[in-house]
């Protein structure tokens, strides 16, 4: 028996939406990054780009559990000596929380040009409405 490998030209993407309002941030973003990577579907391919669009609203109303509301930290470097940069989750939560999300689901995407097209396929809003309804995405729901 040979194994299946998807081709580019086969693939056809779906538009999902996730409603992120008192989720907890780890649970939404594994299942964005499956459904990004194409791991949800049968042709899952791991060198190629199977996965779909996904749509995430209420980007501000995700919840983390335990102290780390007040203790997580977010580090940035600017490439210069003394250049780093710590921010709290609450700070970035005030200031841009589609970054707390998008931040999430990228340590969980490879770290190679795969994965960089792969977030591409990311929208995050933090309102509930988006302007992507021409593409009727589904709702993806998460389990508790």
């Amino acid at each position: 028996m040979k194994t299946y490998v998807a081709k580019p030209s086969e693939i056809e993407k779906q538009w999902y939406v996730v409603d992120a309002s008192g989720q907890t941030l780890g649970k939404v973003a594994t299942l964005i990054a499956d459904t990004l990577r194409g791991k949800r579907k049968p042709i899952y391919t791991p060198n190629i780009d199977t996965g779909d669009f996904v749509i995430v609203v209420n980007a501000e109303k995700v919840r983390v559990s335990g102290k780390k509301a007040e203790q997580k930290m977010y580090y940035r470097h600017s490439g210069y000596p003394g250049g780093l940069t710590a921010e709290s989750f609450q700070h970035l939560l005030a200031r841009r929380p589609e970054e707390i999300v998008r931040r999430a689901v990228r340590g969980m995407l490879p770290h190679n040009r795969l994965g960089r097209a792969q977030l591409r396929k990311l929208k995050i809003y933090t309102g509930a409405d988006h302007p992507h309804k021409a593409q009727r995405p589904q709702v993806l729901e998460i389990k508790e």
